[in-house]
């Protein structure tokens, strides 16, 4: 028995009990968890913006140590380090095969499998096929990935989503080039994840936007020439603070429908939004015909950072070794898994950056 957060049903609190794994068949691993992130995806899950099938374990961005593996398992190793991959392609459905590996068809089919269950016998399934928030978990050999050498294992967890998709939304979606001003909107985990990337693509200036006065000292350490207090009057103050013209480029890290408003309203003519957190279906963002033309501006989406982990988490590795990415700096609370259902309080309330729930060896 293991002890793991799980949530029984959508909208329910979080429990935390003792689940039973199975054991590790073919084509499986088992991995002993260093650390977990506790992300803003995981809170969509249990309140329902984001459908899972439940009972679940929750927990998708972490790292951990091989302890066992299945038959036909060759590529890892009892005592290898790994990080969680919770979105693998499968690489031969449409968007795998035209190397859009972030939209695969089948990333999530693992959802519905049956994971664990509970002392009671209950059935869980995995959140989003890895099941982090517990101290192991047994998962597709294709659900993980080599850790980066060099780099502490519970800093490493964070690469599993907030630092793919925070660099991503930088690097691949927005495209960034050097000498751009960059205006980012929701300074949590994730944010703080796109202003180092913004940083490191070479943008001149670098806008933080939140409702929180109290991030401003650590959106400024992560690279932001500027701090916004959010308000009605955001985008005219950063036309102020970009020569009256708009930032080349917002990226949206909040999902809700007066943010990602906001950031349009942000850039410049031709500008680009990006639009990274996510709202519920039945909230509605509204343009009108006449300002699509005349703004000639690009509303994107944003899938884990339109990112392929195999081909990026070397690239972040580099950065992360050479100092000019910082992991550390994303962590703003240290946790168990008792500490859970306060840290998705906190993100409600819009304070701190990404609690990392730490599991003791």
């Amino acid at each position: 028995m293991v002890r793991a957060a799980v949530l029984p049903a959508v909208g329910a609190p979080l429990e935390i009990t003792d689940i039973e794994l199975p054991e590790t068949g073919p084509g499986q691993v088992r991995v002993r968890l260093a650390a977990a992130g506790v992300c803003h995806s995981d809170l969509s899950l249990s309140n329902g913006t984001m459908r899972v099938p439940v009972p679940a374990v929750l927990g998708h961005e972490g790292a951990g140590t091989v302890v066992a593996v299945g038959e036909g398992v060759t590529r890892f190793a009892p005592g290898d380090d790994v990080v969680l991959n919770w979105a693998p392609s499968c690489g031969s459905c449409h968007h795998c095969g035209i190397g859009e590996v972030w939209l695969c068809a089948d990333a999530l089919k693992g959802m519905s499998d049956i994971h664990a269950r509970t002392a009671d016998g209950t059935e869980l399934h995995p959140g989003l096929n890895v099941a982090a928030f517990a101290e192991e978990t047994v998962v597709a050999a294709k659900c993980l990935l080599p850790a980066p050498a060099g780099i502490p294992l519970t800093d490493a967890a964070l690469l599993g989503c907030a630092v793919l998709t925070g660099y991503g939304a930088i690097h691949h979606s927005a495209r960034v080039r050097t000498g751009e001003s960059v205006v980012v909107f929701g300074i949590g985990g994730v944010g703080l994840a796109v202003l180092q990337a913004a940083r490191i693509a070479g943008a001149s200036k670098i806008i933080a936007v939140d409702v929180s006065p109290e991030k401003e000292e650590l959106a400024r350490q992560a690279g932001a020439t500027d701090y916004v207090i959010a308000s009605e009057r955001t985008a005219k103050e950063i036309r102020g603070l970009t020569g009256g013209q708009g930032a080349d480029v917002a990226v949206e890290c909040v999902g809700r429908p007066v943010t990602i408003r906001a950031a349009w309203d942000s850039t410049r003519r031709g500008g680009r939004t990006t639009v990274v957190g996510i709202g519920a279906k039945d909230q509605q963002v509204t343009f009108n015909a006449l300002e699509i033309f005349h703004w000639g501006r690009s509303l994107t989406g944003c899938v884990y950072g339109n990112s392929d982990p195999e081909r990026d988490l070397p690239v972040l590795a580099e950065h992360i070794r050479a100092g000019r990415f910082d992991l550390s700096m994303l962590v703003t609370e240290r946790i168990g898994l008792d500490g859970i259902p306060a840290a998705f309080d906190n993100m409600i309330a819009g304070k701190g950056g990404r609690a990392l729930v730490v599991f003791q060896p």
